[in-house]
Formats: C-alpha cells, structure tokens, sequence
C-alpha cells in the first residue's frame, strides 16, 4: 500500500514538472519556429516549422550590420567576464583569507550598495565616462560590470571552505601570497569560476541598457541593440526580429549548458558556506 502511495505520488510530481517544463521551453521552440516563417505566418500564429529560415537571415544581413554586432557583443562579453572573474575573486579571497572586523564592516557595506538599482547611478556613471572619452569604447563598456557585489560574495562565501592549512603550510615553505593564489586557490575554486563566469557572460551579453546609453555610435552596437532596432520601423519584419533573438540566445544557452555543472556545483558552494 505505501509502495503504491509512493509511485502514484512520485507520478503525479513527474507530471507537474513535465508540464512546468514546457511551458518553459516553449517560449523558445515557438522563436525557433518563427524564425523559419514569413512574418505574416507568424502574425496568424503559425506553429510549424516554414521555409523562410534562409531569407530571414538574407534580410538581417542585408538590412543590418549583424556580423559587426555579433563581434562586438561576443568582444565586450568575454573581455567583461574575464575582467570580472579576476577582480571578484582576488577581492573574495582578500576578504576571507585576509579576515578581520573592519573588512567584515567594508563588506556589509558594499552589501548594502546591492540595494541600490543601477539605473539610479547609470546618469551619473555616463556624465563621468563622457568627460573622460571612453564613450562608444569597450572599456567604457565593460567598466560598471567588472567589479559587482554579487560575484565577491560567491568568491568569498566559496573562500570558507578553503583549506587554511594549506596557506599556513605554503607560507612556512617559502611561497609568496601570489603564488598561493594562482598554484593553488584557483585550481582547487574552479566551479566557483565556472559559475561566476556563467552569471557575468550572460548578463554581458544580455546587457542592453548600459549598452544603449554608451554606444551612440551604430559600428559599436550590440546584438541587444540591433534587436531594438528592429522593432523602431513603421513596419515590422517579425520573420528576421525572431531569427535575430534565437541568434542572440543560442551562446547564452551552449555557455550555460556546457559549465552546467559546474555551474551548480560553484553555486551549491556558495550556499553551503
């Protein structure tokens, strides 16, 4: 009788996560399906696959520099994550290896600045950027994103479980503060990376607001823009507008499935410590 409990509760648990589950992939395979019609097949809500895939992308790269975005937004996403990763996990491993009460009050402060919404500082961050010429520059770009409150505190909370003895030992034997980081830090923290390089290239690549207010110039501008741009005309090709976002998804989703795991892994570490 509990073996029978067991199984139909086990069932009806797989059944509500299987519906969950398409109505989140759906999104997705109706753009994947979009893309292959003609806008006025998805305008009467056509929902099978057409044969317009190679003429919607004829149209994007006829009518708009996509190449151009697509580097541009590959450039300022990798340059933004790896910045990132280096920054942020030098701070977390300074503020929990190099640990006292005044680092702990520095700390809860920047956790208090997470409160703080980025569009109330973005006017005042973009008159700075102007005097200093970095407008329309991949440093001006990627400056607000390489230092964010959330990523030093996945390092330093991940910092917890990482052995003392071994930095005590390694000091004994002679190894500068450097060496203990890159010989034996970063290896032993490589799903915390993998994590944070996850949530940073994502946010980059997806970033759009930041990205409109400093890239006045259109040879700088971002597959996100290049999206906006698409729906400013009187008329609206939604044939190209969809094949231009499953262009623009498809590296946010290989990024995120090929360090999956790890992924989980750094995050589960966050928790735990």
């Amino acid at each position: 009788m509990n073996k029978t409990k067991y199984w139909i509760g086990r069932g009806i648990k797989n059944i509500i996560l299987i519906i969950c589950s398409l109505f989140c992939v759906f999104p997705l395979v109706w753009v994947l399906i979009a893309s292959t019609n003609a806008s006025v097949d998805i305008v009467r809500g056509v929902l099978v696959p057409g044969k317009h895939l190679l003429e919607n992308l004829k149209s994007i790269v006829e009518h708009y520099d996509l190449l151009g975005a697509s580097w541009n937004t590959i450039k300022y996403s990798a340059v933004t994550t790896i910045a990132s990763i280096i920054v942020c996990s030098v701070a977390g491993y300074g503020f929990e290896v190099y640990h006292d009460k005044w680092k702990d009050r520095l700390f809860g402060a920047l956790m208090i600045t997470m409160m703080i919404p980025f569009v109330s500082t973005m006017l005042p961050i973009y008159q700075t950027y102007a005097k200093l010429g970095l407008l329309n520059t991949t440093l001006g770009f990627i400056l607000p994103s390489v230092s964010t409150v959330f990523t030093i505190m996945l390092f330093r909370q991940n910092s917890r479980s990482f052995p003392k003895d071994i930095i005590e030992a390694a000091r004994i034997d002679g190894e500068t503060e450097l060496g203990i980081f890159f010989k034996m830090y970063v290896p032993t923290m490589k799903a915390t990376y993998a994590a944070a390089a996850t949530i940073t290239f994502m946010n980059a690549w997806n970033n759009y607001m930041w990205a409109r207010l400093i890239m006045s110039d259109n040879r700088a501008q971002t597959l996100p823009m290049l999206i906006s741009n698409m729906t400013t005309g009187h008329y609206i090709d939604y044939g190209m507008l969809m094949l231009a976002v499953l262009i623009s998804t498809l590296p946010t989703l290989i990024v995120f499935f090929a360090l999956q795991r790890s992924f989980v892994e750094g995050m589960t570490g966050a928790v735990k410590g």
